[in-house]
């Protein structure tokens, strides 16, 4: 099978620059994060994240997240970064938290239906890193199921699911967290919790004390 890259008993980096040329070409790709699998393509390309929404059957009022490998990235697509979000990034990336930020002009109006602020998460997870690496380029990336299914952390379902909707699929056996990442933002200085997932509010408190209200 041309398009499945097994990595479930020997991982070679160097195979994911393949599907690394195909997101950055605006191709759809699954690939394993801690958490669960994320399905992505190039966070830049209208087109390509167009295509995403259609295979997950997502509404366009549903933004999607963006994943980076590099605080370098995190600059390039997001504006106005306070101490506090800051802080939070470097506690919690790479890891299993997304936050909301506020976005800068290239990112497409698609990807964050129309909002001025977007997703931002770092995996902890080594091939979604160096798939990242390898694209150059944040990855528009949404838990790989069905809009409205439950997430998936096993690639053999995934594969029944988006077989004709995706272009290439990489197996790292099962998902090691099995839990959605927890979403947050800062809105004049105080947190909110927008999803709870693997990280607590009350480590996210705990680390951000002497800044939240």
């Amino acid at each position: 099978m041309q398009n499945y890259l097994n990595f479930t008993d020997k991982i070679d980096y160097s195979k994911l620059k393949k599907p690394s040329t195909i997101i950055k070409n605006g191709g759809i790709v699954v690939f394993p994060t801690e958490t669960v699998y994320g399905i992505g393509t190039n966070g830049f390309d209208k087109n390509a994240i167009k295509k995403l929404y259609e295979a997950k059957k997502r509404p366009l009022n549903k933004p999607i997240s963006l994943l980076v490998n590099s605080i370098d990235m995190i600059n390039e697509i997001a504006k106005d970064i306070t101490e506090l979000e800051y802080t939070l990034i470097k506690e919690f990336f790479p890891g299993p938290l997304t936050i909301i930020l506020k976005k800068k002009d290239i990112i497409p109006n698609i990807l964050t239906a129309n909002l001025d602020t977007v997703g931002v998460r770092m995996p902890a997870n080594e091939i979604a890193l160096k798939l990242i690496e390898y694209s150059g380029i944040p990855i528009a990336t949404s838990s790989s199921n069905i809009s409205g299914k439950p997430s998936r952390t096993n690639l053999s379902n995934i594969m029944r699911d988006f077989n004709k909707n995706v272009d290439y699929f990489i197996d790292d056996g099962p998902s090691k967290i099995g839990l959605a990442s927890t979403i947050i933002q800062i809105i004049d200085g105080t947190l909110h919790i927008l999803r709870q997932g693997y990280i607590t509010e009350n480590q996210i408190k705990n680390v951000c004390a002497k800044f939240l209200k």
